[in-house]
């Protein structure tokens, strides 16, 4: 039985990063998978005066095309908000229309970033929170995974982490995760494939620790689960 994945992230990229290997296994299967995308990252540019909003808005959302082509995803949806802007956002105007996208697409299993946001961005920890309440109001039923920091990621790549300023605040503290996916082989190629495809993003990363390393920073994912029988217990 075919079943439904739903991811619901801040920017382009935040999917790529944190979900790939999780929807590649899912295109395998031959579930459906669906992504949902906050705003189009038009302020992630240390260089405004080259990358004025709408230029990069506009290049960040012909490069998330291009990276879930290569993992396999053909249905994506906007929200439209402003960059850096989501926690201005009414909240319950906000997971509202997050609802209504679950109600239509009946997830099985809902993707998101946990409490911390994993970087501790604000428009992630919102869109987190945007996410749990549409799960709990329109999808009750469906597993929620929220995205958390691989075992000793920040241990291991502590330097880089700090030199290319990955958090927005000290590392969250690490917890043991319920799916701890270590991608290898074709899954590691495509999810370097698709995260180069977001060059704008990812280029001074790949130049700044060559590729055999940014392939192991990124080359595993791991989340949190909870299942309906867990919330019923609760």
């Amino acid at each position: 039985m075919t079943r439904t994945l739903l991811g619901v992230w801040a920017h382009p990229d935040d999917e790529t990063f944190l979900s790939s290997g999780l929807m590649l296994a899912a295109r395998e299967r031959g579930d459906r998978v669906v992504v949902v995308t906050a705003t189009r990252g038009e302020h992630g540019t240390d260089d405004p005066a080259r990358w004025p909003a709408d230029r990069l808005g506009a290049l960040r959302a012909r490069e998330l095309d291009e990276a879930l082509a290569l993992l396999g995803v053909s249905e994506h949806r906007w929200l439209g908000y402003e960059d850096g802007a989501c926690p201005l956002v009414p909240r319950r105007t906000a997971a509202e229309r997050v609802a209504a996208i679950v109600d239509e697409v009946r997830p099985d299993t809902i993707v998101t970033f946990a409490d911390d946001g994993v970087t501790g961005h604000a428009d992630h920890r919102t869109v987190g929170h945007w996410a749990r309440r549409a799960w709990q109001a329109a999808a009750p039923d469906a597993e929620l995974l929220e995205a958390v920091l691989p075992p000793g990621f920040t241990r291991r790549f502590a330097d880089i982490n700090e030199a290319f300023g990955v958090f927005m605040d000290d590392p969250a503290a690490e917890v043991d995760p319920d799916l701890h996916l270590r991608l290898e082989g074709e899954h590691l190629e495509r999810k370097m494939a698709a995260m180069r495809a977001q060059d704008s993003q990812t280029r001074r990363l790949v130049e700044g620790v060559g590729l055999p390393t940014f392939r192991r920073w990124w080359g595993e994912e791991a989340f949190l689960r909870t299942t309906p029988a867990a919330v019923g217990a609760a």
